[in-house]
């Protein structure tokens, strides 16, 4: 079965099941997730822990053993397994599926795994611990999830916030839940609950903001120029070198470009998509493909090439500059003149 995080407490509210699976490369989402199971079996008498980290080299014996063993210290137990590679190898593999077919009793087992392919996911193992148990994948929030998760930590911790404080410390915190919610507990230290406005949250939070390349992609596609400018320019404050940047953002261009020639042939553009398999990524890239006609996709995709030549130094420009302007083209609203050297300072 598979749930998602927000779905955790209620699933807990019922019952245990014997096996979870987290997945996933958000820290915030993933701890809490980990210690709502673990509190939720504790409750439920499983007061043995063992704690298993399947290292390279790790004797899978060992989950074997502790299966079949009979507790000693508690009736019910926790077995906490993390497996950072999300490889278990054939042996590995073998032990999984075999304690899926048939779970420890008075156990649960908890498995927890960096962010999986779609390949990966499809492993006999996994899929037979998913029948056995709960699926849990986290994936990093998007910009408007942010809000929503900063909005209900502050009332939680009883503020009021005004819409402008909730998106001046979304802004701060982007793309790091645990520095959201640090900052939060320094505002309870700092000032009483109540009303909370953007002056308040500005003088007392640190900018701690950080950005993955494709959430540049992903602005770029939703036409938010403001959004990509920030993330460029916090893509190039934390050292990115700009060669990664143009890649998730000329991996978009190739799909729009093959989308939107199959859609004008007269073919199904959806097998475009085919190799992109989350929802609402596709959704963005069907929107951004209908804002231009497939000369513009093409001329896009020659401006990739063209930034590559600036990045390796085969051409002339700076890469930065070069690499807003093609984001500005991705979101349909191109630059009438070359980008200022000085990107650091944001425009409407």
């Amino acid at each position: 079965m598979k749930l998602r995080p927000e779905q955790l407490a209620a699933h807990l509210r019922q019952g245990l099941a014997p096996v979870y699976v987290l997945s996933g490369d958000e820290p915030l989402q993933l701890q809490e997730a980990a210690d709502a199971i673990r509190a939720a079996a504790r409750a439920a008498g499983h007061t043995e822990r063992r704690v298993l980290h399947a290292e390279p080299g790790f004797d899978w014996s060992v989950l074997s053993g502790e299966a079949a063993a009979l507790s000693l210290f508690a009736e019910r137990r926790l077995l906490d397994l993390r497996l950072p590679s999300g490889k278990p190898g054939k042996d590995g593999a073998r032990v999984l599926a075999e304690y899926a077919r048939a779970p420890a009793e008075d156990t649960v087992l908890l498995l927890q795994l960096p962010r999986m392919a779609r390949r990966e996911l499809a492993a006999a193992w996994l899929r037979a611990l998913e029948r056995a148990g709960v699926l849990i994948q986290v994936w990093p929030l998007n910009p408007a999830q942010t809000l929503r998760f900063v909005a209900e930590r502050l009332e939680r911790a009883g503020f009021r916030a005004d819409r402008a404080a909730v998106r001046a410390l979304t802004e701060r915190v982007e793309g790091n839940l645990l520095a959201a919610v640090q900052e939060i507990e320094k505002l309870a230290l700092l000032r009483e609950p109540g009303p909370l406005g953007a002056a308040d949250v500005l003088a007392a939070t640190a900018d701690s903001a950080r950005y993955d390349p494709f959430e540049l992609s992903e602005a770029a596609l939703r036409g938010d120029r403001r959004r990509c400018l920030r993330v460029l320019r916090g893509l190039q404050g934390e050292g990115v070198h700009p060669s990664q940047v143009l890649w998730a953002l000329a991996r978009d261009v190739r799909i729009l470009a093959d989308y939107s020639a199959r859609a004008a042939a007269g073919h199904d553009p959806a097998a475009a998509l085919r190799d992109i398999w989350q929802r609402e990524h596709q959704g963005l890239l069907r929107k951004a493909a209908g804002r231009a006609d497939p000369a513009t996709w093409r001329a896009a995709l020659a401006r990739c090439a063209a930034v590559d030549h600036c990045i390796k130094g085969l051409a002339p420009g700076n890469p930065w500059d070069e690499l807003l302007q093609l984001a500005f083209l991705v979101a349909g609203q191109p630059l009438l003149r070359p980008a200022s050297p000085a990107i650091a300072q944001e425009r409407p």
